[in-house]
């Protein structure tokens, strides 16, 4: 059962991932004031005239949403079923290991990670989302993404591509640089910051405009203000949006190039091509919800881009390390 279990949790993290996304979206991630349940409900939201009655006099100041309550509710269900079946990974990771001839560590470090990212969704409630905890619980999502890949991969053994030992170093350095742009993309989208600059490529019509980093990147500070407490600056939304564009041509020249080196590899080819068609969508996605403005449905998908390109380079590090992995 170990190998089915493992693949069913690589689909179900990505879904997990790609509905979160779509629930901060939507803004409905405090569609429900509490944690775990909805206001005081674990199955199901406040739907009845009673029952919204009831959770709005048990939480003062708050109006019941039963929309955005259910969106929320059903990301947590998600995520609470990702939780049991990586609980059960490494359950079974342990127990079998001298049968599945692999040590477990891998799959207990990635049920630890779905535990710390359960109590960064609690935070995320609490806090009222503040920017930090919001971004991290987005990186979270990411990190188990990319090992529930890995450890996909293990089962699935793809064969060693001698040629791809040159490729090492290049591998690792776009997996890095994409981690640090789904970072930006993440600061933006927890600062309510992906219309700062409503035109493209320029922003308010300038190549450098006006711009306050040090307010913009201060990470202890709460949502819409700085760290003084006084309302977020224009030029602090500038300096968030334009990072991101920053890092987004950054990305696009190193993996685009990696791409393209790989595209000569007969045995990479496939992966090659995979990296540079994903690649070419998000910057497409990205550039239509600037000059779209910010439409749920291409917002939503450049999320679920940037995750498939995450295990598009998952998958080639994988394969170009595969010796030193095993």
């Amino acid at each position: 059962m170990y190998r089915p279990l493992v693949l069913c949790a690589a689909a179900l993290t990505f879904l997990v991932v790609v509905v979160g996304a779509y629930v901060r979206l939507e803004d409905a991630g405090l569609g429900c004031p509490d944690w775990p349940g909805c206001y005081g409900q674990l199955l199901g939201v406040p739907e009845e005239v009673h029952e919204v009655t009831k959770a709005e006099q048990a939480f003062p100041g708050k109006t019941v949403d039963a929309g955005r309550a259910w969106k929320e509710m059903f990301h947590r269900y998600l995520a609470g079923a990702l939780g049991l079946l990586i609980l059960a990974i490494a359950v079974l990771a342990w127990r079998r290991r001298a049968g599945i001839g692999r040590p477990p560590w891998l799959a207990t470090a990635l049920a630890l990670l779905i535990a710390f990212q359960a109590t960064l969704g609690m935070w995320t409630v609490t806090m009222l989302l503040k920017p930090a905890v919001v971004t991290l619980h987005l990186l979270g999502g990411m990190a188990a993404l990319a090992l529930v890949t890995w450890l996909a991969l293990r089962e699935i053994n793809p064969r060693p591509v001698p040629a791809g030992r040159a490729f090492r170093p290049w591998a690792a350095i776009g997996l890095g640089v994409l981690v640090a742009q789904i970072a930006l993309g993440g600061w933006v989208s927890a600062n309510y910051a992906a219309l700062a600059c409503a035109d493209f490529p320029t922003c308010h019509g300038q190549w450098l405009p006006d711009m306050d980093f040090g307010n913009a990147f201060h990470a202890m500070r709460e949502l819409g203000v700085t760290a003084a407490g006084a309302p977020l600056s224009r030029e602090a939304l500038n300096a968030i949006q334009w990072s991101h564009r920053l890092g987004a041509l950054v990305t696009l020249i190193i993996l685009g190039g990696l791409a393209l080196r790989l595209l000569w590899i007969p045995a990479l080819r496939v992966q090659g091509a995979v990296i540079f068609v994903l690649l070419a969508a998000q910057a497409g996605l990205g550039i239509a919800n600037v000059l779209l403005r910010l439409p749920l449905a291409l917002a939503s998908a450049h999320n679920g881009a940037a995750a498939l390109l995450l295990v598009a380079l998952v998958v080639l590090n994988f394969t170009v390390f595969k010796r030193a992995a095993h």
